[in-house]
């Protein structure tokens, strides 16, 4: 599974694609419909992955030619965007996706190999800029679920729902407020361990549907738990 940049950029290629035939399906009333991210319409979604690509270009920009430049210029001006963005025509929005996208390939396609190697502050933290095609391609991948728009977990590509349950279940072993787990693929002896398995329910599913579980896109209705009890609740993902 994995993360080099210059091996991910066809999956970004390919989820963007996936993502503006979704949004080339919505009409003004599709675009203020709910989102499954509480608080956010479709139209939110939309104008955050585009101001998102912004981001993106921002850190690998930085990342080629050394200069300071931030993700984004301050948190709220990163709201204020998404808010000013949302309530857009369906042709803005679908506009505005495909130049960002375009921008961020290009980007991409300027880094020169040493750049990759530059740490660059995202608002996770520090990253390697090699991680940023990741980071996008998560963004688009976990948010065209948000849209709510008949595109699931399970509709994502193997390889991505691998290489996300591995970072989330990761990222879980380092925090204090995670429950012990222990998290079985469907079909595979391979396990991730989250804190004393000693004590840890074994959960078992597709490898998709237990990293929507994890990021809170999916209730987990589809995953069985040894022995029989309730679910843990993982932590809010961040």
């Amino acid at each position: 599974m994995t993360t080099d940049p210059l091996l991910l950029t066809g999956e970004v290629d390919d989820a963007t694609a996936r993502l503006l035939r979704t949004a080339a399906t919505f009409d003004e009333a599709d675009l203020a419909a709910p989102s499954l991210l509480p608080g956010w319409t479709r139209g939110h979604v939309l104008a955050h992955l585009a101001r998102n690509a912004d981001g993106f270009v921002n850190l690998l920009t930085a990342a080629r030619t050394g200069e300071r430049i931030p993700m984004y210029a301050s948190a709220a001006a990163r709201n204020a965007d998404i808010e000013a963005g949302a309530p857009r025509p369906p042709d803005v929005h679908l506009d505005d996706l495909r130049r960002t996208a375009d921008r961020f390939a290009e980007a991409v396609a300027a880094m020169p190999v040493e750049a990759w190697g530059v740490t660059v502050e995202t608002r996770r933290g520090p990253w390697p800029a090699a991680m940023l095609v990741w980071g996008r391609l998560r963004e688009i991948e976990v948010h065209h679920v948000d849209l709510a728009a008949g595109y699931r977990p399970a509709d994502w590509p193997e390889a991505f729902g691998h290489r996300l349950l591995h970072e989330v279940a990761t990222g879980l072993a380092e925090r204090p407020d995670a429950p012990p787990m222990v998290l079985r693929f469907d079909g595979s002896r391979h396990e991730l361990v989250v804190g004393d398995r000693s004590a840890a329910p074994t959960v078992t599913g597709a490898a998709p549907e237990l990293a929507a579980w994890l990021i809170g896109r999916s209730p987990g209705t589809v995953l069985t738990v040894t022995p029989d009890g309730p679910l843990p609740t993982p932590p809010e993902w961040i």
